[in-house]
Formats: structure tokens, sequence, C-alpha cells
């Protein structure tokens, strides 16, 4: 019962042995119409195909979300029509309000307001860690879904 109780405190809703959890991500709802600001160190624009690639040090933020990576690809709609998605790779770390992830990549659709990462996906949130192979965040309510190989570390003891 005090495992259950743990768990809801943290925002698990599956038990620890399942494939999968969900649990809160981030303080608030993310805007996902607010302007995206990116920084890097190179850029490369190939008109052909509509995907600008930064590189080095790629710093992205919009409202309170900041995203960091290695690369990070951005792939316009047809006829430049803003932007589609994008596509980060290389050390990805992901950060709203006190909580952070990591991953080996991650995919940001715009119109649908998820990221989703993927490969050796750790979250903390203070003190409390959990791992997954997968992780899809809904930035309209801040909610996540984590799958693969699911794993917590809980620290015991109130919030003082």
């Amino acid at each position: 019962m005090l495992v259950l109780a743990v768990l809801s405190l943290i925002g698990l809703t599956h038990p620890l042995f399942a494939q999968g959890a969900s649990v809160a991500f981030g303080t608030i709802r993310q805007d996902t119409s607010l302007p995206v600001e990116v920084t890097a160190d190179n850029l490369a624009v190939d008109q052909g195909t509509g995907v600008a690639t930064f590189s080095g040090n790629v710093e992205i933020g919009q409202g309170d979300m900041r995203l960091s990576a290695a690369v990070v690809e951005v792939v316009y709609r047809e006829k430049n029509k803003g932007i589609a998605r994008l596509e980060a790779s290389g050390g990805v770390i992901l950060v709203s309000g006190e909580d952070a992830a990591e991953s080996q990549r991650a995919e940001y659709d715009i119109d649908d307001g998820t990221i989703v990462m993927i490969g050796d996906v750790l979250l903390t949130q203070g003190g409390n860690a959990l791992s997954a192979e997968r992780m899809r965040v809904h930035l309209s309510d801040g909610t996540a879904e984590m799958s693969g190989r699911v794993r917590t570390i809980l620290q015991p003891g109130g919030n003082d």
C-alpha cells in the first residue's frame, strides 16, 4: 500500500514492473504556437528537401521549454509554410520546469504537440529518476508515457 502511495506522488499510474508508465512532465502546459528559437554553431540548408540542419551546441527554446542536442534537423512543411517537426540527435536534453529528460534522439511534432524521446531515456524529477527506452511527452497537458523496460528509483522521505 505504501508503494502505491509513493508512486501516486510522482505521477506513476502503472506498477513498476509494467512495460509502460504514465508520468507528469514539466510544470506548465506548453504553448506550441509560440515561436521556436534555435541557436547553434553551424547551419546548413537544403532547399531541395526543405531541411535545415543545425549542428554544434544546438539549443532550442519555446516558451519555458528548452531542448539541446549535438544536431537538430528542422523539417519544413511544403512550400515553406512553417515548421513541421524537429529531429534531434546526440546527447538530447529536454527541460521543462524542474523536470529534465535525456535520450539519444528526439522527435518534436509541432502540429501534434508531442515530443518522442528514444534510446536510453532518463527522466529526473527532483530526487526521483525513471528510465526507459522511449518517452512520449504531450505538451498540451504536461503528461508523458514511458515504455520499454521502465525502471524507477524513488527517494524515500518527505518534501522538506
